[in-house]
């Protein structure tokens, strides 16, 4: 018998692995939460299904997603990156990305990202029980919160539906509709 899956979930390999082991996990190593913070900044505006296909170009681009390096990203990198047909070439969201793992490191000189992060939720995931694509959300006064919060440190690219998107993926919200294998 097939397992029930979300049913935003397609016929993909790799966003049926990408469901089936990480999307709702929650998730509290700080590099982690890091990459998934840059991949959500560079869906915007585009399906997750065209991220989660260039992922592994994404991680080989961004010297797997290390934010000391992209940090100290020069000139030359940023046109390397423009270059890169394997990732998405918008300027904006790879400039957004050194400014992101600039601001990253500069707060986790205060705490820990993930104890930052999963303070807007309690330190507790929110659970919802979504049935139909309809009930989805997409954004929450907590992704407000986490947006407001983020531009005001100067992260780039984290508007609310973003954040929501970032909560979602790193398990800061359970969003495993009521009949997904996932759910509990």
């Amino acid at each position: 018998m097939q397992k029930q899956r979300c049913p935003w979930v397609n016929d993909n390999p790799l966003m049926i692995k990408y469901h089936d082991e990480e999307w709702g996990t929650e998730l509290k190593d700080d590099n982690k939460l890091f990459e998934f913070l840059i991949l959500d900044a560079f869906q915007a505006g585009l399906s997750w299904n065209t991220i989660i296909n260039k992922r592994e170009n994404f991680k080989k681009a961004l010297d797997n997603f290390n934010p000391e390096k992209i940090a100290n990203y020069i000139v030359e990198d940023k046109e390397r990156l423009m270059q890169d047909a394997g990732i998405i070439r918008n300027r904006l969201k790879i400039e957004s990305t050194i400014i992101n793992a600039q601001q990253f490191l500069k707060l986790k000189k205060e705490q820990s990202f993930s104890k930052y992060i999963w303070g807007f939720v309690n330190h507790k995931t929110i659970k919802n029980n979504p049935k139909e694509i309809k009930d989805y959300q997409s954004k929450t006064k907590e992704s407000d919160a986490m947006s407001l919060d983020l531009k005001q440190r100067g992260f780039k690219f984290v508007g609310s539906t973003i954040c929501y998107a970032f909560m979602q993926a790193s398990g800061l919200v359970n969003d495993h509709s009521v009949d997904c294998f996932r759910n509990q």
